[in-house]
C-alpha cells in the first residue's frame, strides 16, 4: 500500500488526477481553519515558556527525530531545561500521559519511547498539545518547550517554527492531501524563519546530516562491527529507501529488505521469518517497537542530526529574544 501511495505522490502516477476532488476539499477546509485562527475566531493558547514547534509540510517522515533530538542536546548545552510534548502517533491515548523509559512503543508511541529512552527528556503525549504542555510544566522543571510534529496544531501558539524537509523528495508532486503529500502548500515554507532540509537544501535553507552514530543491541547495548557484511534490513519510515541507500554506502550487502508502512506495529514471526538467522537491521524507531522479542542477532542502526553553527546561533539569539519576552513570568523564564 505505502509503495502505491508513494508512487502517486513522488512518482508520476495517473491515479493522483482522480483524488484531486478530494485535495480541492481539503484546501478548503484546512484554508477556512487557518483563517479563523488569524481572525481570533479561533483562540490560540499561549504558554508561559517558550514554544519550539518542529514540524512538517508533508505526511510521513522527513528527519522530525532526530531535529528535535539535537534540540534537546543543543537548548541542555546552552543551560536550558527543554521538555517535549507530542501527539504519540498511532496510539489510542484519550488523556495526556507521562512518558517514561520503561513505557512500550504501543503505549505512547514509536517516537516518543525513543525519545526519552535516548535522551531522557521531560515528555507528554496527548492528542491537545495544549492539555500535554500543561501536564508537562505541572509536572516538570522545563522552562523551553518542543512541540514534536504540532506544525498544524495551530490552537497552540508558537514562539518559533522549524519545518524539516525531506531534501531528496522535497514537495513531491505538489498536490495536497490525498492527491499529493502535501498537509500545507508550499507557500508555507516561506512562512518560518527556520527551514531544515534533510539532505540537500535549497536557497535560504539549513542543511541537516545524518551522521552514524553507531551500531546497537535492541537492548541499547553498543556491538561490535559485524564481521560478515551480508545482512537483512527493514524500516518502516516515511522514507525507508534513505535508510537502506545509507546502509550500502557503509559496506553492508543486503540479502534482503522490506519496507514496512510509516509507524507499523512488528510481528515477531514475520520478523524472524524475514531475519531468517541473518543479522537484521533497522532504524533506533524501530527497534523500540521489537525490544521484547528482539533476536541476539538483531541490530540498530542509531544516527545524529549535524546541523551548521549558523542554525545554531541564529535559533538560540532568536530563543534569547523569545526569553526577554516573556521574563518574568511564573516558571522563571
Amino acid at each position: 500500500m505505502q509503495h502505491w501511495v508513494h508512487q502517486i505522490w513522488y512518482g508520476n502516477h495517473w491515479a493522483k488526477y482522480l483524488l484531486l476532488p478530494f485535495s480541492l476539499l481539503f484546501a478548503v477546509i484546512t484554508s477556512l481553519r487557518r483563517r479563523l485562527f488569524s481572525l481570533g475566531l479561533k483562540a490560540q493558547t499561549s504558554l508561559p515558556v517558550p514554544v519550539i514547534v518542529v514540524g512538517n509540510i508533508t505526511a510521513g517522515g522527513s528527519g522530525k527525530t532526530p531535529t528535535v533530538l539535537y534540540l534537546i542536546e543543543l537548548l541542555r548545552a546552552e543551560g536550558y531545561r527543554p521538555g517535549v510534548i507530542s501527539r504519540g502517533y498511532g496510539v489510542s491515548i484519550t488523556a495526556p500521559r507521562w512518558v517514561s523509559p520503561t513505557d512500550s512503543a504501543s503505549d505512547v508511541g514509536d517516537e516518543p519511547a525513543m525519545l526519552v529512552r535516548r535522551s531522557q527528556v521531560p515528555m507528554v503525549v496527548a492528542p491537545d498539545r495544549i492539555a500535554a504542555a500543561e501536564l508537562l510544566l505541572a509536572k516538570a522543571d522545563v522552562d523551553v518547550i518542543i512541540c514534536d510534529d504540532g506544525l498544524q496544531h495551530y490552537r497552540l501558539a508558537r514562539d518559533i517554527e522549524i519545518i524539516v524537509v525531506d531534501g531528496d523528495r522535497r514537495v513531491g508532486n505538489g498536490y495536497l492531501l490525498p492527491a499529493g503529500p502535501l498537509r500545507e502548500g508550499p507557500w508555507r515554507l516561506n512562512t518560518t524563519e527556520f527551514v531544515i532540509a534533510n539532505g540537500t537544501a535549497a536557497a535560504g535553507e539549513y542543511p541537516m546530516m545524518l551522521i552514524n552514530a553507531g551500531l546497537f543491541h535492541l537492548d541499547g547495548q553498543r556491538s561490535a562491527h559485524l564481521d560478515d557484511p551480508a545482512v537483512v534490513a527493514m524500516a518502516a519510515i516515511g522514507n525507508p529507501e534513505r535508510f537502506f541507500a545509507s546502509l550500502v554506502q557503509q559496506g553492508y550487502q543486503l540479502v534482503r529488505q522490506r519496507a514496512f508502512s510509516d509507524h507499523a506495529p512488528f510481528n515477531e514471526t514475520e520478523l524472524i521469518s524475514l531475519s531468517a538467522g541473518l543479522p537484521l537491521l533497522m532504524t533506533e524507531k524501530d527497534a523500540v517497537k521489537c525490544r521484547d522479542f528482539a533476536q541476539p542477532h538483531w541490530r540498530y542502526l542509531a544516527v545524529n542530526a549535524k546541523l551548521t553553527p549558523e542554525f545554531d546561533s541564529r535559533l538560540l539569539s532568536r530563543l534569547a529574544d523569545v526569553v526577554a519576552t516573556k521574563k518574568g513570568n511564573s516558571h522563571g523564564v
